[in-house]
């Protein structure tokens, strides 16, 4: 009889309680899915190594100190730690989409062109161009805040300065904005990952 494989939620649990082995199980079963995600993003074994690992310190440091409340959802949770630190790292290296002279923004400054074969340049302008339509569907507010943040690479306390209005409120329109983002790309059943 085989064996029913124990829920990410229950390994989890374990673990919190002390169960050391509980944590390899989940990184054994959920490696290949993380480790792909992560080079598909940065191209780069050591790099995708490093974003492995840091993504699991966090992890643990999280369960450690009893913060971790996603009722289950254990992969995209740490799908999103892995995320977050993939866009820190291209922060780190000054490689984060910009505004240049024309104005243009280009959310593939991350990927090196030569690296794009012809296939990869259509979608990549496709994708470009999805992004830029979607962007215009925002509300003004929420538009100048996240091209501000994102293209600019602004903080908080500049945007605000800039636009006038608190810190609080810049956050807001930024979350409304991404809110607004993830509701029309479900729309269109746009992919932005490759």
């Amino acid at each position: 009889m085989k064996r029913k494989l124990i829920d990410d939620a229950v390994l989890v649990r374990n673990y919190i309680n002390g169960d050391e082995s509980a944590l390899s199980i989940l990184i054994n079963r959920h490696k290949q899915k993380i480790y792909s995600f992560i080079y598909s993003k940065v191209y780069d074994r050591d790099i995708t190594e490093d974003v492995f690992q840091d993504t699991f310190i966090k992890v643990i440091k999280t369960l450690k100190r009893g913060k971790y409340n996603e009722e289950g959802k254990f992969l995209p949770w740490v799908m999103r730690i892995a995320h977050n630190l993939v866009i820190d790292h291209f922060r780190r290296n000054s490689r984060m989409p910009k505004f240049d002279n024309t104005g243009e923004f280009s959310i593939f400054s991350v990927l090196s062109d030569s690296s794009l074969n012809a296939e990869k340049t259509i979608i990549k302008d496709q994708v470009e161009s999805d992004v830029r339509r979607i962007i215009e569907e925002l509300p003004e507010d929420q538009k100048q805040v996240l091209l501000m943040r994102m293209y600019q690479d602004m903080s908080f306390k500049e945007i605000s300065e800039r636009t006038g209005v608190s810190i609080n409120t810049a956050l807001g329109r930024m979350r409304y904005a991404l809110i607004n983002l993830r509701k029309v790309i479900e729309q269109h059943n746009i992919v932005l990952t490759n």
